[in-house]
């Protein structure tokens, strides 16, 4: 009797007591997502600790989310945008710009793949989001999760779940989304066209670039600071030769700790209540919409530079401009390469992806500027 009654308190005081066919669901998704990414290899640094955050928060009477629990507090990390700026930092620092300033052409290509953020805006006003949320939702479509993390703690926090899983998940689909839409809207001889090397770009070129960009889009977009700005010292740390450690530290070991941290938090925000909602599904739906029309704009004036260059550009760099640095990069050089195993698209692509990081840093700036 008394080992009955013992085993009847054990068990209302477990978790199964409290578990419900929307926890199980979501313990479920997670499993899909570390599948994804360990067996996959989607996005994994980033996956994993995401899928390992909501099954976590999914585990009924844990107290995480809870005052003074250990979720609660490394929360604050995304609710007042720590993370995401640290983020960029190791971003810049692991960035080459060279490409970029060596053909400063390609920067148009970065700004015109911010076509699928504009799709995505009008289609999330037209499904009944408000501006703040359709903003948060829209910059999916420039394929850089810290970015989407950022605007959505910005301007809707409620919705950072939904957007940040997406986010990442069509970034890690990159390789099955854009080449298709690449060999849709060029021709065999447009992705066939060999580009010339890229120029060398002087040690003094690579050092002022991060300065004069940070003094310009500090004075003429003030809210892109914090994103812009952190990634251009990181850069700075890289070109500047003279901070290795410095240089390092953002490149590895500061990147990698506030990837965990980030990783779980957004994973925290996966509740079950929040995040199994017809919101969720709309989100993914337009994410996926507006990196399809992001590399569909890439393309697209990727022939416009074609033609007006006489075919030196190859039109499929333009993919690139939807960030995912350096997936999107790599997959113009892999499409480039079937059409011509003569093609080194790599390097060339490069600009245009630096370039729409850079591109949709600036568009979630405007956004708050116009949006907070």
């Amino acid at each position: 009797m008394n080992f009955t009654i013992l085993l009847s308190s054990i068990i209302n005081m477990s978790g199964f007591t409290g578990l419900t066919v929307k926890n199980i669901i979501m313990i479920i998704l997670g499993g899909i997502l570390l599948y994804l990414a360990i067996v996959k290899k989607y996005e994994p640094l980033l996956l994993i600790p995401i899928a390992f955050g909501s099954i976590l928060v999914n585990l009924p009477f844990t107290g995480l989310m809870e005052e003074g629990g250990f979720l609660q507090i490394l929360s604050f990390g995304i609710r007042h945008e720590l993370f995401p700026i640290l983020i960029f930092m190791g971003i810049g620092a692991m960035t080459d710009f060279g490409p970029l300033l060596a053909n400063p052409l390609t920067f148009l290509l970065g700004a015109a793949a911010q076509l699928g953020v504009s799709i995505a805006l009008l289609g999330a006003v037209l499904l009944g989001f408000n501006l703040q949320e359709s903003a948060a939702v829209a910059i999916i479509g420039g394929a850089s999760g810290p970015t989407s993390i950022y605007l959505a703690s910005k301007l809707a926090p409620h919705l950072l779940g939904a957007i940040a899983v997406a986010s990442y998940s069509y970034m890690s689909l990159v390789p099955l989304i854009q080449p298709p839409i690449m060999k849709m809207f060029t021709t065999e001889e447009q992705r066939k066209s060999v580009m010339k090397q890229l120029r060398p770009v002087s040690r003094a070129e690579k050092i002022l670039f991060p300065i004069i960009s940070t003094i310009f889009v500090g004075l003429v977009l003030p809210k892109s600071v914090p994103l812009v700005c952190t990634m251009m010292l990181g850069n700075l740390f890289r070109e500047s030769l003279v901070v290795n450690r410095l240089s390092n530290t953002a490149q590895n070991e500061l990147i990698n700790i506030v990837t965990i941290f980030l990783g779980i938090c957004v994973g925290a925000t996966m509740q079950a209540e929040y995040f199994l909602t017809v919101e969720t599904l709309k989100i993914i739906t337009l994410g996926l919409i507006a990196f399809a029309f992001g590399t569909f704009g890439g393309v697209i004036f990727g022939r416009v530079m074609y033609k007006l260059s006489g075919g030196k550009i190859n039109p499929l760099i333009g993919a690139a401009g939807v960030s995912a640095v350096p997936m999107s990069a790599r997959v113009a050089q892999t499409v480039g390469q079937k059409a011509n195993p003569r093609n080194f698209l790599l390097m060339h692509a490069m600009g245009p992806n630096v370039a729409g990081a850079i591109a949709t840093t600036i568009t979630a700036g405007v956004m708050l500027t116009l949006l907070q």
